[in-house]
């Protein structure tokens, strides 16, 4: 699987996996709750970016869960804020941002950059009842 690397303006890289996966999941330690979380790829031909991309979209849950999109040489603040989580995610951080990463919005830290587990957790998003009002 090619790397991506995307420089930003703190000068951190941003590449498709990391040697250290976070593997937290959304029912166990983070409750299922619309417009918690937020899902940032990267904007390049990252595999696991798009097959993550591609299963937001198809899910339907554009409206309960953000979404960043990293483009290199842009949105510093995107990149900022991915920088933020990772390092509350722990405390011995080594400044290298890995997507796809799905964000906690309350907690402020990553909750999984395992791109097997972020398809499962937006799955079960997908058929939970708070995620799609009125049906």
């Amino acid at each position: 699987m090619p790397q991506t690397h995307v420089q930003t303006y703190v000068q951190a890289p941003v590449q498709p996996r990391r040697p250290e996966v976070l593997r937290g999941r959304i029912g166990t330690g983070f409750s299922p709750e619309p417009h918690r979380y937020r899902l940032y790829v990267a904007a390049d031909d990252c595999p696991s970016c798009l097959g993550v991309t591609a299963a937001f979209a198809d899910l339907g849950l554009r409206d309960t869960v953000a979404l960043t999109v990293l483009r290199p040489g842009s949105d510093p603040a995107g990149h900022e804020a991915l920088r933020r989580a990772y390092e509350a995610a722990g405390h011995d951080h080594d400044g290298t941002l890995t997507v796809p990463a799905l964000c906690d919005g309350w907690s402020g830290r990553v909750v999984s950059n395992h791109a097997p587990d972020i398809l499962e957790d937006l799955r079960r998003l997908s058929v939970h009842p708070a995620f799609h009002p009125g049906r």
